[in-house]
C-alpha cells in the first residue's frame, strides 16, 4: 500500500471541460485585476514611504549636553553703529556676562551707520535672558536707536525635515523698523525641547519656542533708561519627540494577501450571482416559448 500525499491537496483542480467561460465572468475578472493592481500600488507606496509620529513626555532629552543649549542669533540694527552694539547674557545660576564676543561677528550696514550682529553662544538650562544693547560700549550714546530686524533666532541643532513643521525660528523675519527708536523690546520665549529620531535610531536634539513681545520706554528716578532688545527665556518641562516609522514588512504582506483573497472572493460571489440569475432568466424564457 503506497501513501499518496495528494490526498492532502485542498485545492482540487476542476477539468477545463467541466467549466464554462462567460462574457460576464471575463469582464468581472478584468475589473478584479485592475482593482487589485490599484490597491497593491497604493499599499506599496505606503510601505515605501515613512511617517512621522510625534509624542509628548516630561524629561530632559539631551542629558549629555552638560546643561547647555546652543543659540544662534542674527539681527540687524540699521541705525546703530557697530562699536555700540554688544550682547549681554545673564541667568539664575549667577551668570552675568557683558559684551559677549566669542563666536560673534559685526557687519557694518548703511555706510557704517548700522550694524548686523551674528553670534553663536550657549546658555544654561535655567531661566534667564540675553539682550542686545549698548551696555558694553566704552561711551554710552544719548539716544540709541534700537529699531531692528531679526533674521534668525534658533536653539540647538538645526533640523531640516520637510514633514516636521515646527517653530524652530519663530522670530525669523520679525521687523521693528517702524517702532519707537528709543523704546526697549521684550521678547518672552518659552523654549520646548524637541527630539527627532530617524529610521536608524539616530537622535538629533533641537528646540522650538513660542514668543510674546512688548515694546516700552522705561524710566527711573534718574531719567530715561537706556533701551535694549531683551530675549527672556524659560524652558518647558514637556519634550516633543518626532519619530520616523515605516510599516513592518509582515503587515505589508498580510495586507496584500487580504486584498487578493478578499477581491477574488467578492468577485466570485458577484459572478456566481449574475450567472445564477442569467441561467434562471433563460429557463423562464424557454418556459414561455414552450
Amino acid at each position: 500500500m503506497t501513501f499518496d500525499v495528494r490526498r492532502f491537496d485542498v485545492y482540487r483542480k476542476v477539468p477545463k471541460d467541466l467549466t464554462q467561460p462567460t462574457y460576464t465572468g471575463a469582464f468581472i475578472s478584468i475589473c478584479c485585476c485592475v482593482f487589485m493592481l490599484f490597491l497593491f500600488l497604493s499599499e506599496l507606496t505606503g510601505f515605501i514611504a515613512t511617517e512621522i509620529v510625534n509624542e509628548l513626555y516630561v524629561d530632559d532629552p539631551d542629558k549629555d549636553s552638560g546643561g547647555k543649549i546652543d543659540v544662534s542669533l542674527n539681527i540687524s540694527l540699521p541705525n546703530l553703529h557697530c562699536d555700540l552694539v554688544g550682547l549681554d547674557i545673564q541667568d539664575e545660576m549667577g551668570r552675568h556676562e557683558v559684551g559677549h564676543i566669542e563666536n560673534s561677528m559685526k557687519v557694518p550696514l548703511n555706510d557704517d551707520h548700522g550694524c548686523r550682529f551674528e553670534g553663536e553662544f550657549s546658555i544654561n538650562k535655567v531661566p534667564g535672558n540675553f539682550h542686545v544693547s549698548t551696555h558694553s560700549a566704552t561711551a554710552q550714546p544719548q539716544s540709541p536707536d534700537m529699531t531692528h530686524i531679526i533674521h534668525k533666532l534658533a536653539f540647538g541643532e538645526k533640523l531640516q525635515v520637510q514633514k516636521v513643521q515646527g517653530a524652530f525660528n519663530a522670530l525669523g523675519g520679525a521687523s521693528r523698523l517702524e517702532s519707537n527708536a528709543l523704546a526697549s523690546h521684550d521678547y518672552i520665549l518659552k523654549i520646548v525641547p524637541t527630539v527627532y529620531e530617524d529610521l536608524g535610531g539616530k537622535q538629533r536634539f533641537s528646540y522650538q519656542y513660542t514668543v510674546a513681545n512688548k515694546e516700552y520706554v522705561a524710566y527711573s528716578h534718574t531719567g530715561r533708561i537706556i533701551p535694549a532688545i531683551w530675549f527672556r527665556y524659560d524652558l518647558s518641562p514637556i519634550t516633543v519627540k518626532y519619530t520616523e516609522r515605516r510599516q513592518p514588512f509582515y503587515r505589508f504582506i498580510t495586507t496584500i494577501c487580504a486584498i487578493i483573497g478578499g477581491t477574488f472572493t467578492v468577485a466570485g460571489i458577484i459572478d456566481s450571482c449574475i450567472f445564477t440569475a442569467s441561467e434562471a432568466w433563460k429557463k423562464i424564457q424557454i418556459g414561455k416559448m414552450s
